[in-house]
């Protein structure tokens, strides 16, 4: 029996139980994108991208995430995030060299994170490629009137996302925790 000191807050149950709706988002957000459905892909993306800011709120105001949470939300990020770039890449919107790299990028950090005690919480930049990135998906997968203009500029931002990607990947590595 654990007293009530040791168990995890409402705050950060809540912050974790957003993480794992998150991770349930993958699924249908893949079967929109392939059938066809680019407004309700880009709501579940706007979703989970949003989800993503509310729990790490919650779980900085809970005092700090948990080992759990950090382990999962990069690892939900990268479901919610792999599925609309495969997805641009098949349609040949995206490089898959691109894709592959960044891909390849977050294998070798989950990787990392699995053998960190702590998780290996995301840094500065690693935050900043996040929300990068959705923001990038987010104009390249625009469904309504404008989509030439908003996936021009989501195709210039991805760049910088990968770019920061790949830097941050190297911070992560070069810490040697």
């Amino acid at each position: 029996m654990t007293n009530k000191g040791s168990r995890p807050s409402r705050t950060r149950q809540l912050a974790d139980g957003l993480t794992l709706g998150r991770a349930a988002l993958g699924l249908p957000l893949i079967l929109a994108l392939t059938g066809g459905q680019l407004g309700l892909a880009w709501l579940l993306l706007l979703l989970g991208g949003l989800s993503d800011w509310v729990d790490g709120v919650l779980a900085r105001r809970a005092g700090g995430g948990s080992v759990w949470g950090a382990r999962l939300d990069p690892l939900t990020d990268k479901i919610l995030i792999a599925a609309p770039l495969l997805w641009l890449g098949a349609k040949g919107m995206v490089p898959l060299w691109a894709i592959w790299l960044l891909l390849a990028r977050e294998l070798l950090i989950s990787g990392w994170r699995a053998a960190e005690t702590s998780g290996g919480p995301a840094s500065w930049s690693g935050k900043a490629k996040t929300v990068l990135q959705f923001t990038s998906l987010l104009l390249l997968l625009w469904p309504w009137a404008g989509a030439g203009w908003t996936q021009l500029v989501g195709w210039w931002l991805f760049w910088p996302s990968l770019a920061l990607a790949l830097a941050s990947a190297w911070g992560y590595l070069r810490s040697g925790h």
